[in-house]
């Protein structure tokens, strides 16, 4: 089966970093940006990590957060232990000879600005209290998986989570085997696309001509920039 074929053939999961091992790899801006995002999706990750060099902005993370790190070259000995792996440098070279390492010991790893060396592949992350939305374009676009995520943190209600908790209320109390529980949520929660529906036409018009705007620039955009290249 062809990637063409079926569109974006990854699959998409959610992991328990808190009970799973991960090795960082690199103490620059990259590591940085890393950090950043496990630490916002997971704060009680266990993570490790290993650099030559440690940025100072890096260190304060590590040290806030009391992550475990060494002042040294990346060694295969470091992934003992280690369920995932993501090199976070800036060298071709090393990160490809790193992830061959990690092939070895099947370490599933992600490998920055490196899609062809990747298992795993960190999205644009949506969060709204307990909902938790993932973002993929197949390692193709992360500007794009950007600006999707921009777009459904603003048209995401804050009171998402005031939901959710209630939905699980409702859900606790109701009796009966699975299909009615089922059979009920659904009915309640069909409220939600009802007034969906209910949308103005002219509401719907002007989201419709945005998305036409957008296309149509980027699609200039990308003519001009082949045309500069060229």
């Amino acid at each position: 089966m062809t990637e063409t074929s079926v569109g974006n053939p990854l699959f998409p999961i959610f992991v328990k970093l808190h009970n799973l091992n991960l090795l960082l790899v690199g103490g620059g801006y990259v590591a940085l940006e890393k950090l950043g995002a496990l630490l916002a999706n997971s704060p009680e990750a266990n993570i490790r990590l290993v650099a030559p060099e440690i940025s100072p902005d890096v260190m304060s993370v590590l040290e806030t957060h009391h992550i475990p790190y060494l002042v040294r070259p990346f060694e295969a000995s470091d992934l003992e232990g280690i369920d995932l792996a993501i090199v976070a440098i800036n060298d071709s070279e090393i990160s490809s000879r790193i992830a061959s390492v990690c092939k070895e010991k099947k370490v599933l790893t992600n490998v920055a600005d490196k899609p062809e060396l990747c298992d795993f592949y960190l999205g644009s992350i949506v969060q709204k209290g307990n909902l938790k939305i993932a973002i993929s374009t197949n390692g193709k676009s992360p500007t794009i998986a950007k600006r999707i995520k921009e777009v459904l943190n603003e048209t995401i209600p804050e009171e998402m989570d005031e939901l959710l908790n209630n939905m699980q209320r409702i859900r606790n109390s109701l009796k009966g085997d699975f299909n009615d529980k089922v059979k009920r949520l659904n009915d309640i929660t069909s409220v939600m696309t009802a007034e969906k529906k209910k949308q103005s036409a002219f509401r719907k018009f002007i989201y419709l001509l945005s998305l036409i705007i957008a296309v149509i620039f980027l699609v200039l955009a990308g003519y001009y920039i082949l045309l500069a290249v060229s």
